[in-house]
């Protein structure tokens, strides 16, 4: 079989299978499987493929096909122009959640040795990207999934940022309660669950089959989550220091009640992503 050949009846039989990009996902796996990059393909498309990279490639596109994430099975997803690597374990990075990155960066660029907390950290891509832009930013990284933090230990050491980020076991700040950065935490960070769970049955099969429920939802109403962030986060926060956290369709509201309930927040700043959708919410700690 040529390579043109099994693009093309991979990128069929993803199409029947209701994948929304069937010939780039076909071509994309091809490549994963024979370690080569798009130009090559392209060059080499009537090239026949040996019997182990047909059986290999069929394989990958079964799993494909089933609504499994590309980046499951390639193993890695691009972030903030990093490559990390992703598994079942942790949920796939997502553009959107660059804007956390951004938003902290911002914040802490004129500081020499800024501390930062990263909640639910999962593949580590939010510390990590923050470690590789701020070399003397301290990150403080938590999740409650231990092998969560197995990936984002893995991908810290990727990208030579190890020795500044802290990978601590618990459920959000109840790691950290140990250290003595009480009232001196520059940016609190996170991109938390914030998914109801009544909303989980609509997702497309690769969010609702594949990703790890535990970073998805948050509970009945899909803020309870935000809400202990938002309550813990004052004892950790100094004067000045900002809670940046990313958040569901429609949550703006609530979340900006629930910050002004506490009496320590400024008016929180809503920020939209590249789509026009209200994405994190920004709050000071006066």
């Amino acid at each position: 079989m040529k390579i043109s050949e099994a693009i093309g009846s991979a990128a069929r039989r993803l199409a029947d299978a209701g994948v929304p990009a069937p010939a780039f996902d076909a071509e994309l796996l091809l490549r994963h499987i024979l370690g080569r990059d798009r130009a090559w393909v392209i060059a080499h498309r009537d090239d026949d493929m040996d019997e182990d990279g047909i059986r290999a490639f069929k394989a990958a596109v079964s799993r494909r096909a089933s609504r499994e994430p590309l980046q499951y099975i390639i193993g890695s997803q691009e972030f903030w122009g990093l490559d990390f690597a992703v598994t079942r374990d942790v949920l796939i990075p997502r553009p959107e959640t660059e804007l956390v990155v951004e938003t902290v960066l911002e914040a802490i660029k004129d500081k020499a040795a800024p501390i930062v907390i990263d909640l639910c950290t999962g593949s580590g891509c939010i510390a990590v990207s923050i470690a590789k832009e701020h070399k003397g930013a301290r990150v403080f990284a938590t999740d409650i999934s231990p092998m969560a933090l197995e990936t984002a230990i893995e991908n810290s050491r990727r990208h030579g940022v190890s020795g500044s980020i802290r990978f601590m076991e618990g459920d959000l700040f109840g790691p950290l309660a140990e250290l003595s950065i009480k009232g001196m935490v520059d940016v609190v960070a996170s991109n938390p669950p914030y998914i109801s769970e009544g909303d989980i049955a609509g997702l497309q099969p690769e969010v609702r089959d594949y990703e790890p429920r535990q970073a998805l939802a948050a509970g009945p109403k899909g803020t309870e989550i935000q809400q202990r962030i938002i309550e813990a986060a004052p004892d950790f926060l100094k004067g000045g220091g900002l809670l940046v956290m990313e958040m569901g369709l429609c949550q703006a509201e609530a979340l900006t009640q629930m910050l002004g309930r506490t009496g320590v927040f400024d008016c929180p700043k809503v920020l939209k992503d590249l789509a026009g959708i209200e994405r994190v919410i920004v709050a000071k700690k006066r």
